[in-house]
Order: structure tokens, then C-alpha cells, then sequence
């Protein structure tokens, strides 16, 4: 009877600890994501938020795109912001306002336009730089006739070496 009392009391402690443990604290209510959270200046970025209640149109607002109303939709807040191409390159912050008090922010990374003015400048050595469309095709044309002569001259080598010879 004792070894049943010892087991009892061995497997009511681990559930006795589960009882014991506090429950894991409740994600925050409030918060505003962007998406994407890194985008050049004059695209588009969509705004993402809760409030406590999402039934209401909250605001959100930032130096890099100005002040937008997010509106109630499949249980969020959601609105699209364009960042204007004006907008230099920096990290700007993005204030969630809710109609009752409650704020959340987040970070908008602009980074500025990066436009190459031409292709890189690789293959056939440094010739990339100038046109070579006109020395190209004459190479082309030349290897082709060559390469045609030479298949001639072997041809007629050929015949020459195997025709029966007269003496």
C-alpha cells in the first residue's frame, strides 16, 4: 500500500507544477506593422494594426508618408500609404493612434532610388564600353568565308588524292 501512496504522490507532482506555473502573459492588444518594412521612396507600403476594439477607424501617422486613417477590415486595421519620392533615405518611425488612447508604434526603413545609367561592363575584354556591332559582324562574315575556303580546299585535295592517276 505504501508503494501505490509513493506513486500516487510521484505522479501528482509534475501535474501539481503544471497548476503552479503562471500562464503566459497575453500578447499586447495594440500594434501597427508595415509591409514592407524596407521600401524605396515612392512605392506603396500597407499598413497593418489592432486596437483594443477593431471596429473603428484608428490613424496612423509618419514623417516618411504623412497621416493615414486605417479602416476595420477582416478583424485588423488596414490602409496603404504611399511614401512620396521625395523622401530621403532614413529609418522613420510609425505612430499607431486608437480611438480609445491606445498608441503603438513600429520602424519604416526608406532607402533612396538606385538607378543604374547603363549595363555592367563585362565580356569581350574592354570592348563593352564602345559599340562593336559593325566589327563583330564582319569578324563573323570573315571566319565563314574562310572557314568555307578551307572546307573547298580540302574538299578538292581529297578528290585530287583518290581520282585513279594516269601514266
Amino acid at each position: 500500500m505504501a508503494t501505490r501512496r509513493r506513486i500516487a504522490i510521484l505522479c501528482g507532482v509534475p501535474f501539481a507544477l503544471l497548476l503552479a506555473v503562471p500562464a503566459p502573459a497575453r500578447a499586447a492588444d495594440v500594434f501597427v506593422q508595415v509591409n514592407p518594412s524596407t521600401v524605396e521612396a515612392g512605392f506603396m507600403v500597407g499598413i497593418k494594426a489592432s486596437c483594443r476594439t477593431n471596429t473603428q477607424p484608428a490613424t496612423v501617422e509618419s514623417p516618411a508618408f504623412g497621416t493615414v486613417t486605417v479602416q476595420p477590415q477582416a478583424g485588423f486595421l488596414t490602409a496603404v500609404a504611399t511614401v512620396p519620392e521625395t523622401t530621403r533615405a532614413d529609418t522613420y518611425r510609425v505612430r499607431l493612434s486608437c480611438p480609445d488612447g491606445g498608441t503603438g508604434t513600429t520602424r519604416l526603413m526608406v532607402v533612396g532610388a538606385t538607378r543604374p545609367q547603363r549595363g555592367p561592363a563585362t565580356g569581350f575584354g574592354g570592348s563593352a564600353a564602345d559599340d562593336p556591332g559593325g566589327l563583330l559582324v564582319a569578324a563573323g562574315l570573315a571566319s565563314t568565308v574562310l572557314g568555307a575556303a578551307l572546307g573547298l580546299l580540302a574538299i578538292r585535295r581529297r578528290a585530287r588524292s583518290t581520282s585513279p592517276r594516269r601514266t
